[in-house]
């Protein structure tokens, strides 16, 4: 018989976390298929209108974009597509080891609801204003918690996991990206995002990251970039201990660190890292950046990523295409010479266009998901023959690891023209700050930092 969550489940999970689209819980119960297991429910707009119900997950032009992938396109709902898009698309691109597609369990209506009101006081406020979980949802995804090992927590053994949101770890190259945007090519997107967030009052400081280091193959400067996700966390960077949060925010953005965290932080560790006093976290740190640099999962993530080989401003024109609507790009420009550059986009046959989009959706996933590192410290010798294990060298500590890639939505393509406004948003801004023209960015790091880069 099919497993069903009702009502009287609801109490045995607890809030984990939460992006735009998901909201994670965890589980503490006793049954032992739950055990070790977290659960994505996704959200609904507070403002939005009620969700209608559709016989299918895609539209029609999505049909077309993802018709190669059978039983992709033949899901009777968004939540089996999503789980179909991570088996068939993401898993074999970013390698099945270090993906987990879940399992698709049924939910009621009252253990959904119960949820939510279970939740709720525990949510940032400004999440719970915007959105709240999507009562009308059949399915919810159950996922290994990769912050635990199997069975770590529940046998004592000390787990440490670093969740890790990279973003875009390149320099768009296209020749569609038109002139007066030509600092695409030397800024990263996450850099100028950061002015957008800063302008806007999301973030209170500029963030130290840069993806280029982390990504950049060189372990010193994937170092620099796990330091500088350390002391401006924001979003993109947590660690648990057993499963609970130790340092950053759950569904928020954490402030940048100071003393008193830093402590805090470097007591939790004490733990699992048998460092000197006042080195623990400083070991943590090189443990993650001696991971990442060894497991190669970087590399695959960058090349998922560059599959959005025109960026936005190329990928737009063919979505137009794709959908068989003027382009509005195309309205807007005045230059005769832009409106050339972009006519060969035009001109492509239907299913290049199809191939430009879809590349950029999946690259887009890419660009959005986070990756949990955990480690648990193990006795012995000599292990570094172990393809998961890695030495600690400042301690003389072996620890087993895993890598996963978590948070690998499917985006819905109708995205593509939020995307296109956003990314004109983004470089607008930047290009005041650059011309002196924003007076309310006052932050002298901010102005620093974009000089330095």
């Amino acid at each position: 018989m099919e497993t069903v969550l009702k009502e009287k489940d609801a109490a045995d999970w607890v809030y984990r976390g939460e992006g735009a689209a998901n909201l994670v819980l965890a589980y503490t119960g006793s049954s032992q298929p739950f055990i070790g297991k977290v659960m994505r429910i996704q959200k609904a707009p507070i403002n939005g209108s009620q969700r209608a119900r559709s016989p299918t997950a895609f539209s029609k032009y999505e049909y077309l974009l993802w018709g190669d992938i059978g039983n992709l396109v033949s899901s009777s709902d968004r939540d089996t597509a999503a789980q179909t898009f991570v088996q068939r698309v993401m898993s074999p691109l970013l390698g099945s080891k270090h993906v987990d597609a879940g399992k698709l369990i049924l939910v009621s209506k009252e253990f959904l609801e119960l949820a939510e009101k279970n939740v709720s006081s525990q949510r940032p406020s400004w999440r719970v204003n915007a959105g709240k979980i999507d009562t009308q949802r059949d399915y919810v995804l159950i996922l290994s918690d990769h912050s635990i090992f199997p069975n770590g927590s529940l046998e004592g053994e000390p787990c440490i996991s670093v969740e890790i949101k990279p973003k875009c770890g390149f320099l768009p190259f296209s020749r569609f990206i038109t002139h007066c945007n030509a600092v695409k090519r030397c800024m990263t997107r996450f850099r100028m995002h950061q002015a957008l967030k800063l302008h806007q009052e999301e973030i209170s400081e500029f963030s130290d990251y840069d993806p280029l280091d982390l990504f950049s193959g060189s372990k010193d400067r994937i170092l620099k970039a796990i330091k500088d996700l350390f002391s401006t966390p924001q979003n993109n960077f947590r660690v648990f201990l057993n499963g609970s949060l130790i340092f950053g925010a759950l569904g928020g953005s954490a402030e940048n660190t100071d003393v008193i965290v830093g402590e805090a932080f470097e007591d939790a560790l004490k733990s699992v890292i048998l460092a000197d006093d006042g080195l623990c976290t400083s070991s943590l740190l090189q443990l993650v950046t001696d991971t990442l640099y060894k497991s190669g999962v970087l590399d695959r993530l960058l090349e998922v990523q560059k599959l959005d080989s025109l960026d936005i401003e190329g990928a737009i024109h063919a979505y137009y295409d794709v959908i068989s609507e003027p382009c509005v790009v195309c309205g807007q420009l005045n230059e005769d010479e832009e409106l050339h550059r972009f006519a060969s986009l035009h001109s492509l046959p239907l299913d290049q266009s199809l191939k430009i989009v879809k590349n950029f959706l999946i690259a887009a996933t890419a660009k959005d998901c986070s990756l949990m590192i955990s480690f648990r410290p193990r006795e012995g010798e000599d292990w570094g023959s172990s393809n998961n294990t890695i030495c600690l060298e400042s301690t003389g500590q072996f620890f087993d690891y895993k890598v996963y890639f978590i948070d690998l939505d499917l985006k819905p393509m109708k995205k593509m023209e939020e995307y296109y406004e956003l990314d004109k948003k983004i470089v607008s801004l930047y290009r005041k700050i650059e011309k002196g023209k924003v007076g309310d960015i006052s932050n002298a790091k901010f102005y620093e930092s974009m000089v330095e880069k």
